[in-house]
């Protein structure tokens, strides 16, 4: 793939001058062999005093503070990289995992830990009866297992982007039929756990080589979201019901966390009226290239 250039800027608008709270970032990839960061850039409007960290998963933080009071924010965030992806043909699972069920290795297990645990609330077995309904026998084929799931979440459900904070319940979004890319990835994840798999969310960006023509790509435009399942031997697979697709190269990863509430690509507090708060907007682009001027 072609150079891509990422720009995702985010304003805060506000009726009144506010003094702004440390902001917490997640924007920056961890260079890796299937994503190589080019070049980073951020701008920040009112200026501020910027901190890199690794979280507790080893992702790259940006801590920030702001020295002046404003009645704007903004944050642009400017990445140039290249992704290559892992291709479903090339995967090589180990042979005690072929099948489906199977084992994880002690030592797996125990890295794993949560990420082989359900995190919400599954009263009625919603989520457990939606995951089983894909286990047509014993013996069957772990790949096409995963893939089947994959795929009935895009054909199943109806894609809505929410403008709403956070992510709804997995046992909510089989209830509503709907949901978005966050929705969907925890679906997943939850699903996947329920029949023993290790998985986490993903957060990212998705690059649409079609955007501008005729294309039934969904999560573009926006921060993206998608599920991984680790797969002895393979490693840490990636899952995006969104779409439909499996360790494609256009998935470009930004942040791995065990629960999608630790993966926010930005958050920050001011302190001021809350009712100043007018709004906020977000514009997110990937394109081949240099990003387009006033984008």
């Amino acid at each position: 793939m072609k150079p891509l250039t990422v720009r995702h800027a985010t304003t805060y608008r506000y009726a009144d001058w506010v003094t702004f709270g440390t902001h917490r970032l997640m924007i920056r990839p961890r260079d890796s062999h299937d994503l190589r960061l080019l070049s980073s850039t951020l701008t920040l409007s009112p200026p501020g005093r910027v901190r890199w960290v690794h979280d507790v998963f080893g992702n790259s933080v940006a801590l920030v503070d702001f020295a002046q009071d404003a009645d704007e924010l903004t944050i642009v965030s400017t990445l140039r990289l290249r992704r290559y992806g892992a291709g479903e043909p090339d995967f090589m699972i180990a042979d005690e995992a072929v099948t489906y069920p199977f084992v994880y290795s002690t030592d797996d297990r125990t890295d794993l830990g949560r990420l082989l645990e359900q995190h919400y609330p599954d009263s009625k077995s919603s989520v457990a009866d939606w995951a089983h309904q894909f286990v047509s026998h014993k013996g069957m084929d772990t790949l096409e297992l995963l893939s089947t799931m994959n795929s009935a979440i895009k054909s199943r459900f109806t894609y809505a982007r929410r403008e709403d904070e956070g992510t709804q319940p997995p046992s909510e979004t089989i209830e509503r039929n709907s949901g978005s890319c966050r929705d969907f990835a925890l679906l997943l994840i939850e699903a996947a756990r329920c029949l023993g798999f290790g998985a986490r969310f993903v957060s990212g960006y998705i690059y649409d080589a079609a955007r501008n023509g005729n294309s039934n790509q969904l999560g573009g435009g926006a921060t993206h979201a998608w599920a991984d399942i680790y797969l002895p031997g393979a490693g840490w697979v990636e899952y995006d019901p969104t779409n439909g697709l499996i360790a494609e190269e256009n998935l470009i990863r930004v942040a791995v966390t065990r629960d999608p509430s630790q993966a926010v690509p930005i958050g920050g507090s001011f302190v001021g009226d809350p009712s100043s708060f007018l709004g906020m907007k977000v514009a997110v682009t990937v394109t081949a290239g240099r990003a387009p001027k006033g984008t």
